[in-house]
């Protein structure tokens, strides 16, 4: 498995490619705007999945792009699935400024707690972490999480936009995440990686909060 980052559009939204080395296909993690960079790692590769941590619209603004031109069927938890067709509620009517009102064709798939995907010879396990949004996922892969917009580098994410829930983040960060090995790399919405350990240790809104 590798796993290349995309840093794309205004927000600097971390998009992923994870591959199979040995069959040469490819998972996509969130589907930032601007996507070409993005796009041209995933042409040299089967493209079977584009798995949503959430439908913000810096997660979200690239999705028909990156559908159209890999043909991968979505998924997304349920109850984000409106949010993809409405700039409302994935925010994109909030910020004009951004790139304007956005909205994609709903998910093929919709993914739950406890889901075990089998997609490009790679196993990976759903978590769902709402807080920041209702319908929030992480995906583990093989000791990798990808965390959207729950957990980053020093930080958790942000509560105050339409949906958010900081007691339901904190209880996704606690009873999801941090049961994880600590060795578990985390690959976050925003900014750099960063470990479960090292969050456990060293992140000033985790500290002191677990039990």
């Amino acid at each position: 498995m590798r796993i290349f980052t995309f840093p794309l559009g205004p927000l600097q939204t971390n998009c992923y490619v994870i591959t199979n080395e040995e069959t040469r296909e490819a998972v996509i993690v969130d589907a930032g705007m601007n996507p070409g960079e993005l796009l041209d790692k995933a042409a040299e590769y089967t493209v079977r999945a584009i798995l949503m941590t959430h439908a913000h619209f810096d997660h979200m603004g690239g999705l028909e792009q990156i559908r159209k031109k890999t043909g991968a069927p979505v998924y997304i938890n349920a109850s984000e699935q409106e949010w993809l067709g409405n700039p409302d509620l994935n925010g994109s009517s909030r910020w004009p400024m951004v790139g304007g009102a956005m909205s994609a064709s709903p998910a093929e798939y919709e993914a739950k707690q406890g889901d075990v995907l089998e997609i490009a010879g790679m196993k990976i396990d759903v978590l769902e972490t709402p807080g920041h949004t209702p319908g929030g996922l992480s995906f583990l892969f093989d000791g990798h999480v990808f965390s959207g917009d729950t957990l980053f580098a020093h930080s958790i994410g942000r509560t105050d936009l339409p949906g958010g829930n900081y007691e339901q983040l904190i209880a996704s960060i606690q009873d999801k995440l941090m049961e994880l090995p600590d060795e578990t790399k985390v690959y976050p919405g925003h900014g750099q990686g960063t470990t479960i350990g090292f969050e456990k240790a060293h992140n000033p809104f985790i500290t002191g909060i677990l039990r």
